[in-house]
């Protein structure tokens, strides 16, 4: 029997990289991890410190510091280059020019390297730095993907679960759109166990919330973890866990992601936040949910402000 080592590539190391990486390794989610940062003494601590935790984690992982030309042999290249103290205005946006700029200058080796692999990328703004990435790196449609509003959805679903009691894996629940302020929480397609949260508001009291106003706790839950800590580490590295996850063992599993629409939804030329069957080759469809008239344009609307964000991001060198 052949065993495929499971090789993955981090690129930034600063809160979001360093956690990713601890994530995919402390879980047992990859063989080989090569940590790629600027930065070098902060890459040499980083895989200092994993080393010093891999002898008492439950299985065996390798940690290397590479460069790009090492990403050749990686199954997944995760993207967490960025700037978080850019944030601190509370929209995401204003990382853009300092992301996009570095990811311009990286581009190129990645190419060169002759990778061949998924990339999933989680720097900021979200949505706009995977359009870019996908152009750049002239994979095959689905190959690049953005963690997107699968964090955000994470959010929404503590908040359900917060209001009704309902433990979160009995959930179904997306926000979608842009990994922002205009994302929207689908709430037609919001169900407990396969109960229609329409339905459940007839005879139970607990579903009869504010939902406008859990949308927003769902959309500022980034904002209240960045307040206290300056950064959000956990939830979006358990996000990134997970895909990397489904990518690896071709899981086919369903989860939001930021993904290229090519007709669903009426969209086109666009990366959003979007429900996504996720396998071996990364996004490989995206699923349409049936939204409302009212959701479909709130949509539609979010759409907009990405491409005009992606305008922006194409004119800076």
């Amino acid at each position: 029997m052949n065993y495929k080592t499971r090789r993955v590539a981090i690129i930034g190391l600063g809160h979001v990289g360093a956690h990713c990486a601890y994530s995919l390794a402390i879980q047992g989610i990859v063989d080989e991890l090569v940590l790629i940062d600027k930065n070098a003494e902060k890459v040499v601590s980083e895989c200092q410190d994993l080393r010093d935790a891999v002898m008492y984690m439950p299985h065996n992982v390798k940690i290397s510091i590479g460069e790009y030309k090492d990403v050749v042999d990686c199954d997944i290249i995760v993207n967490c280059i960025g700037d978080i103290r850019l944030v601190a205005t509370g929209d995401r946006n204003d990382e853009m020019n300092y992301t996009v700029s570095n990811l311009k200058k990286y581009m190129g080796k990645l190419k060169d390297s002759r990778f061949d692999g998924v990339i999933i990328n989680i720097t900021n703004p979200c949505d706009v730095i995977t359009d870019l990435m996908a152009k750049l790196s002239g994979l095959p449609a689905g190959r690049v993907f953005g963690t997107g509003t699968g964090l955000d959805t994470s959010r929404l679903v503590s908040q359900l679960a917060l209001q009704t009691g309902v433990d979160h894996q009995s959930i179904s629940a997306y926000m979608i759109g842009e990994h922002g302020a205009s994302q929207i929480a689908a709430w037609s397609c919001v169900n407990f166990g396969g109960v229609p949260l329409d339905v459940l508001t007839e005879t139970d009291d607990r579903f009869k919330f504010d939902r406008d106003d859990l949308q927003k706790k769902a959309i500022a839950g980034g904002w209240v973890t960045y307040k206290g800590k300056q950064c959000t580490e956990y939830g979006i590295c358990s996000t990134l866990a997970r895909m990397v996850k489904a990518v690896l063992c071709d899981e086919k599993h369903i989860m939001p992601a930021s993904a290229g629409l090519h007709g669903e939804y009426g969209e086109s030329d666009v990366f959003v936040g979007v429900p996504c069957l996720i396998g071996k080759n990364g996004v490989e469809q995206v699923i349409e949910l049936p939204l409302s008239e009212d959701e479909k344009a709130a949509f539609h609307k979010c759409c907009e402000d990405v491409r005009a964000n992606i305008k922006k991001a194409e004119a800076i060198n």
